[in-house]
């Protein structure tokens, strides 16, 4: 068992043209090697993705078509980072979609890679756990925890908020496993992250919506959150009354 403290991490973000892992490409990845005390190592790159940029990405992430014109393409740099990231737990916010766009560019560049089976903690699931920051995006969290900012939303800049958001959001635990365990349970929101009722508490959402939200392909936290607002209602006995438009005829 290895004190969280001892353990080496690696912190990923990738920048991209898109939010399908499948059909998007990287434009920029950051990696970071660290601990507890200090960075190991750092790995930044702009990517040409071989296709055009969409405006409402380039406005995310500042990233211009000129910026990566003449830049390595992905299978280039690729073995590379792979191979720095290859035995270490891997660190994001959201790092779910980090791992699946690097897994479809290796695929698609024929490169062996198990980080879809790499051991991961997401901060943003940490954040979540955490409870106290009213937003948890990564620049709220940073602000919530007075970090120091680091420039523009880039990717290295994001890698190095999202390390010290990750040593605060880990004060309680002693060990990657204590970790590990907490997570595998789903953890109740407080108010709906998304959508028209986003920022509201479950309780205050209309069941109708509940009842459309929860058979939507969402993640395990927002699912259990929802599931577990319909089956307050049920227990409360106001169910069949929010179901029904003819109750109070």
């Amino acid at each position: 068992m290895t004190l969280l403290n001892s353990e080496i991490f690696v912190c990923l973000d990738c920048e991209s043209t898109g939010l399908d892992p499948n059909e998007d490409r990287i434009i920029e990845i950051a990696a970071a090697r660290f601990t507890f005390d200090k960075i190991l190592q750092q790995f930044e790159s702009l990517i040409n993705p071989e296709r055009e940029i969409p405006s409402s990405s380039q406005e995310i992430h500042n990233i211009s078509q000129e910026m990566v014109e003449g830049k390595p393409k992905i299978g280039a740099i690729l073995p590379d980072l792979l191979n720095m990231i290859d035995g270490h737990i891997l660190v994001g916010h959201g790092i779910g979609f980090d791992i699946a766009l690097i897994a479809a560019e290796a695929k698609r560049n024929n490169l062996q890679t198990n980080i879809a089976k790499a051991p991961f903690i997401d901060t943003l699931r940490l954040a979540r756990l955490y409870g106290e920051s009213p937003i948890n995006s990564l620049d709220k969290l940073r602000q919530h925890f007075n970090i120091e900012p680091q420039g523009a939303h880039r990717a290295m800049s994001d890698v190095i908020v999202n390390i010290e958001v990750f040593k605060f959001l880990t004060k309680s635990f002693k060990t990657t496993d204590a970790i590990f365990k907490t997570l595998q349970k789903p953890i109740k929101l407080r108010a709906m992250p998304l959508g028209k009722h986003k920022g509201r508490k479950f309780d205050e959402i209309p069941l109708e919506y509940l009842l459309w939200a929860e058979r939507k392909d969402f993640d395990q936290d927002l699912l259990y959150s929802i599931r577990s607002e319909i089956k307050n209602r049920k227990r409360g006995g106001g169910f069949e009354q929010a179901a029904n438009p003819f109750a109070n005829l």
